[in-house]
């Protein structure tokens, strides 16, 4: 998800320099930041946002419909999230925030509503999936797969 965000930054908003602070921390657009409350640690060992954390679904959402239910939770491993500085230049030039912690501080998820398939995720839905019940991210993406495969016939 993160360098899905760093590439729509470039390529559709126009930021050419956007990136993560992780691999270039002197871009001029940060759209990939420290999460807010790690910035100026020093010592990040054990900062991770390790473990499984609630999300809340847009209901005009491709996930919502996958997962039936506002309310997931998915597993996670990171420190860096979404700069919520670009929140709405995202959302302005078409990227959907299909999924945000119930705080409504840290974007989950997010969409491009107008494409067959582009739902990108923060957590980690490998591992939640198994090959008798598959992961909906994973679903999801193989029926979207097949349907436009069906399409293009």
């Amino acid at each position: 998800m993160q360098l899905s965000i760093v590439e729509f930054a470039r390529d559709v908003i126009g930021y050419t320099d956007a990136h993560s602070a992780e691999l270039d921390p002197s871009t001029v657009h940060p759209v990939i930041h420290l999460m807010p409350d790690q910035d100026g640690i020093e010592d990040i060992g054990g900062t991770l946002r390790l473990g499984s954390y609630p999300c809340v679904l847009n209901k005009e959402s491709k996930a919502y419909a996958l997962y039936g239910t506002e309310t997931i939770h998915e597993r996670h491993r990171h420190r860096y999230e979404v700069n919520n500085d670009y929140r709405n230049v995202l959302q302005e030039h078409g990227m959907m925030l299909s999924g945000i912690s119930p705080d409504g501080r840290i974007v989950e998820m997010i969409e491009l509503p107008d494409h067959p398939w582009f739902v990108a995720t923060q957590a980690h839905p490998e591992l939640k999936s198994r090959p008798n019940r598959p992961h909906p991210l994973f679903r999801g993406f193989i029926e979207a797969s097949l349907k436009y495969q069906k399409s293009q016939n």
